[in-house]
């Protein structure tokens, strides 16, 4: 009765803030979870960058790709739009392969991402995460096409235009005629398949030890820390996380580790019905559910 009691009220925390999501978390040893629509799918965007990094980890670990090779880098031909890291570069670089990694993960550098989409593509990604036992995350094209959304057709001033073909424009089932938002098209997952993901890199079994503690290391250097981590991150936790962003959708899965030994996996996969770029107010509201449901589900 509480816990159903704690979900619509946390339902309607939602929608009085103008989101709409899909949460789950889960205690990694026990398996105990609670959950708001954890099998709702969601275009995931930088989310499929840890497919990506446990696909590529694999590969060096492997023996099959050096991460010290290096990777030339020209802005222009080789530039995926974005806000940070090479995305960024007005001149030539050449970046090893275990940099790249780092780039893509800890700084969401798309072009980055994109490059490392290059040698390790999205079936091969897909195969991984099916060997591994991990279902309901497609990986369906690179970072790239994650971009060219409505948005970089217009001026600053006129954002909230695609913005609001983002909100209006959704089907029930998730289609949506923007591409990138469509889950039939987009590389797409649950709340419950990316803490899937989480468990099977911070409790491995069919991925290797060393493959998942470099995974692990890499979310842990995540410097995008304003959605989740106020309500994670403490002197007593760490809290190792990816986000994800396209549009009006904002998302971001982590393991929060306590001091006393209990680890959680939380994802937390949302999309606004307001149509404005900042949101700072749907950040804090996103970790306030989070942490609503941690809190609950740490005192069973």
């Amino acid at each position: 009765m509480r816990e159903r009691a704690l979900v619509r009220d946390l339902e309607q925390a939602l929608e009085e803030g103008g989101l709409r999501g899909s949460f789950l978390v889960r205690d990694l040893d026990s398996g105990e979870e609670l959950a708001l629509g954890p099998d709702l799918p969601y275009p995931t965007a930088s989310l499929v960058k840890v497919p990506l990094a446990l696909a590529t980890v694999e590969r060096i670990h492997g023996g099959e790709l050096d991460g010290s090779r290096t990777v030339e880098m020209v802005p222009g031909r080789d530039t995926t739009a974005g806000p940070f890291g090479l995305s960024r570069f007005r001149h030539p670089a050449r970046v090893a392969v275990e940099d790249l990694l780092y780039l893509a993960t800890a700084l969401s550098d798309n072009t980055a991402a994109q490059l490392l989409f290059d040698l390790t593509p999205p079936e091969r990604i897909a195969g991984v995460l099916r060997r591994v036992g991990v279902h309901g995350i497609s990986v369906r094209h690179g970072i790239a096409e994650l971009t060219g959304t409505p948005m970089r057709a217009l001026a600053p001033g006129d954002t909230h235009l695609a913005l609001e073909l983002a909100i209006g424009a959704s089907t029930e089932g998730h289609g949506h005629p923007v591409r990138q938002l469509d889950v039939t098209h987009a590389s797409s997952g649950s709340a419950r398949a990316y803490v899937d993901l989480l468990q099977a890199l911070w409790r491995p079994t069919a991925v290797s030890g060393p493959v998942a503690a470099h995974v692990r290391g890499l979310m842990g250097a995540n410097m995008l820390r304003h959605r989740l981590s106020p309500d994670f991150a403490s002197d007593s936790a760490t809290w190792s996380s990816k986000t994800g962003t396209v549009l009006n959708c904002r998302h971001e899965i982590g393991v929060v580790e306590h001091a006393d030994g209990q680890a959680l996996a939380v994802a937390a996969l949302t999309e606004s019905q307001v149509p404005a770029a900042a949101q700072p107010g749907a950040e804090a509201l996103m970790g306030r559910v989070a942490r609503r449901l941690h809190d609950h589900l740490r005192a069973w």
